[in-house]
């Protein structure tokens, strides 16, 4: 029989402290597609919609897509764009008439003015559209937070695994898989969630966290479990159900999934110590830099990370290379639209005097007064990114200074490709050291060309010391805020 789907795509990772708010030109400078017509080059969280709809048309089953819209993670989104976007699908889902089935591709991360959860209250919007009875699934990313609203409201819902995020499109699979189950009636996910109490970032590249993700993925089609995620969280939202949490969904086994995520989550809660990130402060990264033999040694600038909220713009790690005097390096990149008109309007080849960064706040460090030589411009910069999903770094310079090659783009995005240098004109591969703002995504890319990558702890708006984050309206108890939140003996209200 033939089925009707209602598809559409609405996020971003909000930092709520971060200096740069989300309205509705950061999501139109990002990704904002309207009725399918996307690009060649899809944002990856374009990418499940198409894969959702090859996947309907296959069967016959048709698809009416609504809004796809995603921006770059910064600051609270405002009001208005939010209500606006979820609004423009709501139009559109009630527009498409009756359907048997609603997928979304959203992040699981926005947060705006007077909403702590953009997601929640999208798919409440959609419920009450529906009714109680035709499903809603959903593909997030690992950073998402998770709560119970949410998960009663949605038929289903499964998370990326792995950190770097190269498995948005095996996820959309599987998000398939599950509606195609429910609508054909071979399947009746129930949704369990444990909340861990934990607050941090997890690596999956990296032991005992891979085989965490190895050993929860082993579990998927056994003992009527259809699917394990574990929500990470993104610890820079100052919201109540910020945090880590696991999810198991069964076919109709609610009871074995409960058991089986506080199983995992009890698991990933001894893992703690262990696979919290390493990282290293500046000097001593310069200083093991300067001992290294083989190039390029790759800096992660995770503290001014586009992808958590940073703006971009931060200057910490290139004031102390040119202090330090190390030559023969890249910094990809500044996100600096004023700098980028700038050295447009001179042309390549030209040499001027700029002041480059550290415009966005303090946290962004003081801006470089340097002599530079511009020596390549490029209209529309679009690089790698994850899997087959393009980077859009919009007008670019690449300019010269003091031993250092900068990319400097006029669109906030994070490097996680080492065509983000190759594509401005620099031999990355002949680099001393080269400078990515990323806190994991680029990791798999630049392993590849780097046997030292270095987590560079730096002033920043992403600081990576939960300790210190301003999280006063998190559920507590929670680690590391608290030591032992399993103290009280009880489960913890989510």
């Amino acid at each position: 029989m033939t089925k009707r789907l209602f598809t559409a795509c609405l996020g971003t990772e909000t930092h709520t402290w971060a200096p740069l708010p989300t309205d509705t030109k950061a999501f139109e400078a990002t990704y904002v597609v309207r009725g399918g017509d996307h690009p060649e080059a899809v944002n990856m969280f374009g990418v499940p919609l198409q894969i959702w709809k090859t996947r309907a048309e296959a069967k016959g089953w048709q698809v009416v897509e609504g809004l796809c819209a995603f921006a770059t993670p910064s600051g609270l989104t405002v009001k208005q764009t939010h209500e606006a976007f979820r609004d423009e699908i709501l139009d559109a889902l009630r527009a498409a008439g009756p359907v048997d089935g609603v997928m979304l591709s959203l992040h699981g991360a926005m947060v705006a003015h007077g909403y702590d959860d953009c997601e929640e209250d999208l798919v409440a919007g959609i419920r009450r559209i529906v009714g109680p009875h035709v499903p809603i699934t959903c593909e997030l990313d690992l950073h998402c937070h998770i709560s119970r609203r949410f998960a009663d409201e949605v038929a289903a819902f499964v998370i990326y695994k792995e950190y770097p995020h190269i498995d948005y499109a095996d996820r959309a699979e599987e998000v398939w898989s599950l509606m195609e189950g429910i609508l054909e009636a071979t399947i009746k996910p129930a949704v369990s969630v444990f909340d861990c109490r934990m607050i941090g970032l997890f690596h999956t590249t990296r032991e005992p966290m891979r085989g965490f993700v190895d050993a929860m993925s082993a579990l998927e089609g056994q003992n009527g479990v259809l699917s394990v995620s574990l929500a990470h969280g993104f610890p820079w939202a100052n919201i109540p159900h910020v945090g880590s949490r696991v999810v198991v969904i069964t076919d109709n086994r609610r009871s074995d999934g409960d058991a089986l995520a506080e199983k995992l989550g009890r698991q990933l809660w001894d893992l703690r110590d262990r696979i919290t990130p390493p990282m290293i402060e500046l000097d001593a990264a310069i200083n093991r830099a300067l001992g290294i033999d083989a190039d390029p040694v790759v800096f992660a600038d995770i503290a001014d990370n586009p992808g958590g909220g940073g703006a971009g713009d931060s200057t910490f790690i290139a004031h102390a290379l040119i202090k330090r005097g190390v030559t023969n390096c890249a910094v990809g990149g500044i996100w600096d639209p004023a700098c980028v008109d700038i050295c447009r309007s001179a042309g390549a080849g030209a040499e001027l005097t700029l002041r480059l960064g550290g415009k966005a706040g303090p946290w962004s460090g003081p801006p470089l007064d340097l002599n530079v030589t511009i020596q390549g411009v490029f209209d529309n910069m679009i690089t790698q990114g994850l899997g087959n999903s393009k980077r859009r770094l919009g007008n670019t310079v690449m300019i010269s200074a003091a031993g250092i090659d900068f990319v400097v783009h006029s669109s906030r995005t994070q490097n996680v490709h080492p065509s983000y240098f190759s594509d401005a004109g620099i031999d990355y591969a002949s680099k001393k050291v080269l400078v990515v703002k990323s806190m994991q995504h680029f990791y798999s890319n630049y392993a590849a060309i780097s046997d030292n990558v270095m987590y560079v702890s730096t002033p920043g708006v992403v600081d990576h010391d939960m300790r210190r984050l301003p999280l006063e309206r998190a559920a507590r108890p929670a680690w590391p805020l608290d030591d032992d939140p399993w103290a009280d003996g009880g489960a913890r209200a989510w």
